[in-house]
């Protein structure tokens, strides 16, 4: 009797520790569902001339879309990027010279890489696009390969200081000029992790494989003792 009771307590312990480990997990992804809900919002917003805003905020302008003119520079940075499909290539950030006398970094794009050795020299642009600071740099990350001018991540401090221009960074949208072989990544959501839901079902198959397993147990112990 007494290895009965502890077998149906530690059952039915691991069932209530499980599930309530997947409840949270749908917790979570409810709460992620809204944040990401909230930032495809305000990337979607009506956009504002970047001129209408002197210091852009890297927390309350994230993702504000912003529509700016003026004309690149011939200087740029390349980071190391990719996109399936189509293999290795870099994302352009260029210094961009605004017509009311600002420079700014600008993502223009993905460019293949058959097209680094392209010459992209100065052009006039007229772009729509997302204020944005994205978090890339980590502990792991390679400095920049300076001889090759190729970067790991788009760290907007770093660049805008190699650069010589504001810490702000647009990222281009739409493009009105010679794209110059580079074509534009949108700002979106697709890249915010949200593996909540294949969480919560792991925790509940879990509770329901030791649900199984503590009745299977149960009944060959009342088949023994009978």
């Amino acid at each position: 009797m007494r290895r009965l009771l502890f077998l149906l307590i530690v059952g039915a312990g691991g069932v209530a520790v499980l599930l309530s480990l997947g409840l949270w997990q749908m917790r979570r992804l409810h709460w992620k569902e809204g944040i990401v809900a909230a930032i495809e919002t305000r990337i979607a917003a009506d956009p504002v001339p970047l001129d209408t805003l002197a210091y852009p905020d890297p927390v309350a302008d994230l993702y504000r879309p912003v529509t700016l003119a003026g004309r690149t520079t011939g200087e740029e940075a390349l980071v190391l990027s990719g996109r399936k499909g189509e293999g290795a290539g870099y994302e352009v950030i260029a210094a961009f010279e605004t017509d009311d006398g600002r420079r700014i970094l600008l993502d223009r794009g993905f460019l293949p890489e058959a097209g680094r050795g392209m010459p992209r020299t100065p052009v006039a642009l007229t772009v729509a696009g997302n204020l944005h600071w994205p978090d890339e740099t980590d502990a792991f990350t390679p400095p920049p390969d300076a001889a090759a001018g190729l970067w790991f991540a788009r760290d907007v401090s770093a660049l805008a200081a190699a650069l010589a221009t504001e810490p702000v960074m647009v990222v281009a949208r739409d493009v009105e000029g010679d794209a110059q072989g580079v074509e534009p990544v949108p700002v979106g959501t697709v890249a915010i992790p949200n593996d909540h839901r294949q969480y919560a079902i792991t925790w509940f198959s879990l509770a329901a494989v030791w649900a199984g397993m503590t009745v299977f147990f149960l009944w060959r112990i009342r088949r023994r003792v009978g």
